[in-house]
This record gives C-alpha cells, sequence and structure tokens, in this order.
C-alpha cells in the first residue's frame, strides 16, 4: 500500500481541528460536572435556616448531630468496603500471578539473628532446642602416630647432614636400608 505524505499546512490544520473540537468537549464537560454539583448541593445541603428561640435552636442541633452521626455511618461503612475490596484486588493479583506462573520475589533485607533468636521466631515457646553446637560436639582423643614422633624428633640437621656426609654416610643408609 503506499501512503501518501501529508503537507504541513494539512497537518497544522487537522490538529488545530482536532484541538477546537476537544476543548469545545471539555467546556461542555465542565458545565455538566458544575451542574451536577449544584443539584447535589441542593439536594444534600438544604439553605441554612437558623432558628431564633433557644429550643428551636437546640432542636437544630440534635438534627444536625443526627445527620453527622448518618454520615460517619456511611462513611465508616464505604471505608470498610472498599478495604475489603482492595483486599480481594491485592488477592486476586497474586492468584493471577500465581496461575502465570511468575513470581516476582521480594527484594530481602539482611537480618542479623543468631539460629537461637531464629529458631524461637518461628517455633514461638515450642523451642527447647539449643543451637550451640561446640557444646554438642564429641571430644576426640588425639593419637600421635609414631612416624610423627620421629619427624619431630630428628634433632639438629647439620648433624645429620654431617653424619651422611662422605662414604661413611652413604654406606650406613644403605646398610639401614637392607637391614629393614
Amino acid at each position: 500500500m503506499s501512503e501518501k505524505k501529508m503537507s504541513t499546512s494539512r497537518k497544522h490544520n487537522l490538529k488545530s481541528l482536532m484541538l477546537s473540537i476537544a476543548k469545545g468537549l471539555l467546556e461542555v464537560e465542565e458545565r455538566e460536572q458544575e451542574e451536577e454539583r449544584v443539584r447535589y448541593m441542593a439536594e444534600n445541603c438544604p439553605p441554612l435556616s437558623l432558628p431564633h428561640s433557644t429550643q428551636e435552636l437546640q432542636e437544630y442541633c440534635k438534627k444536625l448531630h443526627h445527620q453527622i452521626d448518618t454520615i460517619d455511618e456511611e462513611r465508616y461503612d464505604l471505608e470498610t468496603k472498599m478495604n475489603k475490596c482492595a483486599k480481594e484486588i491485592e488477592d486476586m493479583k497474586f492468584k493471577v500471578i500465581d496461575l502465570k506462573g511468575k513470581f516476582k520475589k521480594p527484594a530481602l533485607r539482611r537480618v542479623r539473628m543468631s539460629a537461637d533468636a531464629m529458631l524461637k521466631a518461628l517455633l514461638g515457646s515450642k523451642h527447647k532446642v539449643n543451637m550451640d553446637l561446640r557444646a554438642n560436639l564429641k571430644q576426640v582423643k588425639k593419637e600421635v602416630k609414631e612416624e610423627d614422633k620421629e619427624m619431630r624428633d630428628v634433632g639438629d640437621w647439620r648433624k645429620n647432614v654431617e653424619d651422611k656426609a662422605g662414604m661413611d654416610g652413604r654406606k650406613k643408609m644403605f646398610e639401614t636400608e637392607a637391614a629393614q
């Protein structure tokens, strides 16, 4: 399909036409909102006429307090209904995420806690196990091998070098190996 380019004057003309239509629609919407507000105020807030006697004034105050109470009850009911709906929406979002199979892992923050404190937080009052791992370790007796002793008891290395120096030292080495 071939696309024809629009001239700049045509673009500006269309743009100004769209803006004028949008401006007209906004003005109509504003007028409707203003009329709705005036109608609501006339319906729910009648003009104020203060009584002249104290008895009438007290009755009027009681009536206003009763209206305030009913409005507060309605507000509370709407607020709880809104919170309940918000909670349901949140639960639905989690269900949708679970169904999709994509789960965003929350960013975890590092918590410094010992193993005992962590078990106590997880298990509550049931926690009686002490996680002092060093106390649970068995004592092991260290066995010293004879070979290790001989290696440690070699003594002064200069003596060994002097003993093995020359043919006498080499002869002794061969004799000790042949005897074993």
